[in-house]
């Protein structure tokens, strides 16, 4: 009979107590574990990995991290509002374009580590980035050379103020993740609200980056003569996802009539190959859904399925814009100025190799626009109340609804945020 040793109940302790996370909580909700006043204060205290616990409270801070910790705010009595605001006398520049060097003042800027944050509201009013003009940025929550989570947060208020005054400066973001050559990072981003921002809601930028952006409600704000926002970008190289978010209120007031050229964007992928557009939907912007290569890098084989796309002020709900081999599927598109799906010939070379497939179009100029040098693989699609249910050869669909605008507009330039 072969005897099993015993193990000595010592060392499963140790060994256990050797994996354990450490906890601190910032202000006094959780008498049991070590409190401290600030998050700053429990970010400096923190070991690797340790979970910062936030009670409820307004938390007028600038936190730069740059080891791998946990935010989680937590419900206390009966409040679960953790509102981070900036300190007295505004943001600092703590995060630096790490493309232009641009000064950044981020309210949680995330820097070379690892880090979650959850159930926070960041607020970016008082932020004092007007006080420069528009040589400073300002971003609610950013990731640089950085990975992790960012989930049921609140980011609202970011643009420098007054607004009157810099609400034309292309800056204002809820969150960024940028990434350096040699760099990688990986943010999951999902289930926040992000809203009145300046510039764009979130924004993933450069190779090395991957985001997954998904079941976020993005907001712009709306009709307005400050920067042409975008609610969702995936830009100059970066990879990633937008699946199942609620976007929109992204309108630039200025172009009312198609004569200026510049517009803003639902959700825009420019210079970003394979990236899957899925299950969105998409209400009252310029553009939907706008997926652009050619000289600004590879954009080709995009997915655009499923999307739920309506009312697009002067432009098209689906544009695919020098980029080829995208499959554009199952998606319904009700109400667009120009064109439901338009296979855009406007950015240098044609868009060619797409597939356009079983969507469901609903009152357009065109259900879709082939244009200059542009084809495609034209499936059976459902067009109802459309003047052309397809039209080829000009990247302006002639016969636009005459209750909205006139015909003939001028096409748009994509303004994605560097």
């Amino acid at each position: 009979m072969r005897l099993l040793h015993a193990v000595p109940l010592l060392a499963i302790v140790a060994s256990s107590s050797a994996y354990a996370r450490h906890t601190v909580v910032v202000g006094s909700c959780l008498p049991n574990y070590i409190s401290l006043p600030t998050i700053t204060q429990a970010i400096a205290a923190a070991g690797a990995n340790t979970l910062i616990k936030i009670c409820p409270g307004t938390y007028p801070e600038q936190l730069t991290i740059t080891k791998s910790v946990t935010l989680e705010g937590v419900t206390s009595g009966n409040s679960s509002e953790v509102l981070i605001v900036p300190p007295a006398g505004g943001l600092t520049n703590n995060a630096p374009s790490l493309d232009s060097g641009q000064p950044t003042g981020a309210q949680i800027a995330v820097v070379g580590a690892t880090v979650s944050i959850s159930n926070v509201t960041v607020v970016g009013t008082g932020n004092g980035i007007g006080t420069y003009g528009c040589q400073w940025d300002v971003v609610g929550i950013m990731y640089q050379n950085a990975s992790g989570t960012v989930t049921n947060n609140v980011i609202r208020n970011e643009f420098a103020a007054p607004f009157a005054s810099y609400g034309g400066c292309q800056s204002g973001l809820g969150i960024f993740v940028q990434t350096a050559a040699g760099h990688n990072s990986n943010v999951v981003i999902t289930k926040n609200m992000v809203e009145t921002f300046a510039k764009n809601g979130i924004t993933g930028n450069d190779a090395g980056t991957n985001v997954t952006i998904s079941g976020n409600t993005v907001l712009g704000m709306g009709p307005t003569s400050g920067a042409a926002e975008n609610s969702v970008q995936i830009a100059f190289g970066a990879t990633g996802s937008v699946t199942s978010n609620t976007v929109g209120d992204d309108v630039w007031a200025p172009d009312q009539f198609g004569d200026t050229g510049d517009a803003a964007a639902g959700i825009l992928i420019y210079a970003g190959a394979g990236v899957p557009v899925t299950g969105n939907t998409v209400n009252s912007t310029q553009y939907g859904i706008v997926v652009e290569g050619d000289g600004n890098g590879d954009a080709d084989g995009a997915t655009i399925s499923t999307n739920k796309v309506g009312a697009t002020y002067l432009y098209d709900a689906i544009d695919v814009c020098g980029a080829g081999g995208a499959t554009i599927n199952g998606n319904t598109l009700n109400g667009s100025d120009e064109a439901a799906i338009h296979l855009d010939g406007s950015c240098g070379t044609p868009s060619t190799g797409n597939t356009v497939n079983n969507n469901k179009i609903n009152g357009a100029c065109a259900g879709v626009l082939e244009g200059g040098g542009s084809t495609g693989n034209i499936g059976t699609n459902t067009v109802l109340n459309t003047a052309n249910i397809t039209l080829s050869g000009s990247d302006v669909c002639p016969v636009a609804p005459p209750a909205r605008v006139h015909g003939g507009k001028r096409r748009a330039h994509f303004s994605p945020m560097r």
